[in-house]
C-alpha cells in the first residue's frame, strides 16, 4: 500500500502595504529608526566588529499605502561587505533597489576603536570614537559623509600667558563631518584632526607618559578658535576632502559653560 503526504499550498496573504492609496500625497522619508545591529567596519588592520545604531528611510510614492519594513533589516542582514567610507555607497544602492524606491537615506552610528601606543612607555590600549556614516541616494545620485567625534586635550594660551605658573586645560571634542568622494579611512581622518590639538588622548598612560603629555600640551596652547582653524586648514590642503564641517567644544575647567567654534566649507564653491 502506498501513501502520499499532502502539501497544501501556501495561502495567499494580502500585501496591505503595497495597496493603493487615494490621498495622493508622497512621503519624503519612511522606514526604521534607531535599530541596534552588529556590523563589521573596515579599519587599517582589516576590520573590526561593532554594534551600530541604524536608521534607514526611503521615499514613498503617493500611490502606495506603505513601505515594506522587513526589507530594511533584510538589506542589513545580507550585506556581507565590511562597511567603510568607500563602500557605503554600495549599501545605499542596495537599500534603494531592495525597497524599489527612487530615493533613500541611511545613517549608521557606532563606536570605533583605535589601538594607540603611549608616547613614552609604548604601552598599547584602545581609545573609542563615535563615528557616523550617513548618506542619501536620489535616482542613482549619491551623497555621503563620515562624521567623527574626536576627544582631545586643549590648553588655554591666555591662562598660560597671564599666570606665574600653570595653565588651565580641559578635554575637548572635535566634531567633523567630511565628504570624500575618493574615500578616506576613518583612522586617517582621526590622525589629521588629533594633530591639531594641544595633545591627543590615550586609553592607558603610565607616569612618564602623563608627564610627557602634560608638558606637550603646555608647549602647544590653543584657543578653541585656533583648533577649529587648524583643522579646517588641514582639510583645505587635503585633495580627498571636497566638503567639510568642523566644530570644537571645550568643556571649560574654570567655567560652568563650554567654549565653541564651527567652520563649514564646500571646496567646490557651491
Amino acid at each position: 500500500m502506498s501513501s502520499q503526504t499532502a502539501n497544501p499550498a501556501t495561502p495567499l496573504i494580502a500585501d496591505v502595504q503595497g495597496s493603493a492609496d487615494a490621498r495622493n500625497i508622497a512621503i519624503d522619508q519612511v522606514g526604521i529608526k534607531d535599530l541596534r545591529y552588529p556590523l563589521t567596519v573596515e579599519d587599517r588592520s582589516g576590520a573590526q566588529h561593532t554594534v551600530a545604531q541604524v536608521s534607514m528611510y526611503v521615499q514613498l510614492p503617493p500611490h502606495y499605502k506603505g513601505t515594506h519594513m522587513s526589507r530594511f533589516v533584510d538589506v542589513l542582514h545580507n550585506h556581507r561587505e565590511a562597511v567603510s567610507v568607500a563602500s557605503f555607497g554600495r549599501l545605499l544602492a542596495k537599500l534603494s533597489a531592495r525597497l524599489g524606491a527612487p530615493a533613500g537615506r541611511l545613517e549608521l552610528t557606532f563606536p570605533y576603536f583605535v589601538s594607540k601606543r603611549a608616547p613614552v612607555s609604548g604601552m598599547r590600549s584602545l581609545l573609542d570614537y563615535r563615528v557616523t556614516l550617513s548618506g542619501e541616494i536620489d535616482h542613482g545620485a549619491q551623497q555621503a559623509t563620515v562624521g567623527i567625534v574626536i576627544p582631545v586635550t586643549s590648553l588655554c594660551p591666555c591662562s598660560k600667558e597671564i599666570s606665574e605658573y600653570g595653565a588651565h586645560n580641559q578635554r575637548s571634542h572635535i566634531g567633523v563631518e567630511v565628504c570624500s568622494p575618493e574615500g578616506i579611512l576613518i583612522e586617517e581622518l582621526i590622525d589629521l584632526v588629533e594633530g591639531q590639538a594641544s595633545s591627543e588622548l590615550y586609553g592607558l598612560l603610565k607616569r612618564p607618559d602623563e608627564k610627557f603629555i602634560t608638558e606637550q600640551a603646555y608647549d602647544n596652547p590653543k584657543f578653541v578658535e585656533d583648533v577649529v582653524r587648524d583643522v579646517a586648514g588641514t582639510f583645505n590642503r587635503d585633495a580627498r576632502i571636497s566638503r567639510y564641517s568642523v566644530s570644537v567644544e571645550n568643556f571649560e575647567s574654570i567655567h560652568n559653560h563650554s567654549a565653541y567654534a564651527r567652520i563649514s566649507r564646500d571646496k567646490n564653491g557651491e
